[in-house]
């Protein structure tokens, strides 16, 4: 292997020199153009001198390159020593810039996958935000619709409150006539004509109902001597005329009133059960009842003429007695009949 490389050097030494020197016979022979003979004789001297040099080369050649050989080689063992450390530390550079591209790919793909999941929600988003935006449209259609019906139902009802008027003007009219036929009215009434004539029917318009007790039960006497009889528990008190708080009715208008009067007690062989209708101080009516046993009840009424101010209450008989409960089997009532 050695001589192998010594002769291959060896080779290359002799070529290089014989390259060297036709060069120069050449530039001789371009510069001495005109002297063919000197040229002969040059060739020979040369090719003699290459002879000779082929002759003596291996020796001296294998003396003097044999340690530039040994050098060369070790310089090219040491290099490729530095080359495979080398080419070890790029494959683990490689290897590691692997590793991260392949992170980087997956995390690549787990960013796309969420970018898509990500364009998915959007996407649904957006569809729902155009459902909810039709939605709204139809409910303000909707809504507007509603306003126009509402703006129409106000004219309506703006017609309707009119032609109310107009009849309840003609109505007052009509009763007027009714109330003194031989009184000619003018039917073509002004306003304030006609707020006092509504006035006028409102204070007419009294009517009134109520019992002893608002819930539980209760019973009322005997005692020594009549007393007024308080009646709570309102059901109707059209007017205003009659007072839960004394129990007396008094009469806002001229007119006629009718007034009843029922009552309900428990039998005792020696208590009664008895109430008493009062025009003023005046005794007008009494219901009255007695038995020794079991329940019974009673009722009593009056039409009376009442002016304005008088009053109308109830008294309870001495010593009787009367029962209410929360089904309200005591009541006192009046109404007007008429005015006058």
């Amino acid at each position: 292997m050695k001589t192998s490389g010594a002769l291959l050097v060896l080779l290359c030494c002799c070529l290089a020199e014989t390259q060297l020197r036709g060069e120069t016979i050449s530039e001789n022979d371009i510069t001495h153009q005109g002297h063919s003979g000197e040229a002969e004789n040059r060739e020979k001297e040369v090719m003699g001198a290459a002879q000779r040099t082929e002759a003596a080369a291996p020796a001296s050649t294998q003396q003097t390159c044999q340690p530039d050989i040994h050098t060369v080689l070790r310089e090219m063992s040491a290099l490729m020593v530095e080359q495979r450390v080398e080419l070890r530390y790029t494959k683990t550079q490689m290897e590691a810039i692997e590793t991260r591209l392949k992170a980087s790919e997956n995390k690549a793909k787990t960013v796309e996958t969420r970018l898509r999941a990500s364009e998915k929600t959007v996407e649904e988003q957006r569809v729902d935000l155009r459902q909810t935006e039709a939605r709204l449209t139809a409910s303000e259609k909707t809504v507007e619709e509603q306003r126009v019906d509402l703006r129409q139902t106000d004219a309506r009802l703006t017609a309707s409150e009119r032609l109310v008027e107009r009849f309840q003007s003609e109505n007052e009219g009509m009763k007027l006539l009714i109330m003194f036929p031989t009184l000619t009215v003018n039917l073509n009434l002004t306003g304030s004509q006609v707020e006092e004539l509504r006035r006028e029917r409102e204070k007419s318009r009294v009517s009134f109902s109520a019992s002893l007790v608002t819930s539980g039960s209760e019973t009322f006497g005997p005692f020594n001597k009549p007393t007024t009889l308080v009646y709570r528990h309102v059901f109707t008190n059209t007017g205003n005329a009659y007072n839960p708080n004394t129990g007396v009715f008094m009469a806002p208008v001229r007119g006629v009133y009718y007034f009843a009067v029922f009552l309900y007690g428990g039998g005792h062989a020696s208590t009664q059960s008895g109430v008493t209708l009062h025009k003023n101080e005046e005794h007008v009516v009494i219901a009255y009842s007695h038995q020794p046993s079991h329940i019974y009840s009673s009722s009593n009424g009056a039409s009376l003429l009442l002016e304005v101010g008088d009053v109308v209450y109830v008294k309870l008989w001495p010593n009787a007695w009367v029962h209410d409960s929360h089904n309200h089997h005591t009541t006192f009532s009046g109404h007007l009949l008429f005015p006058m």
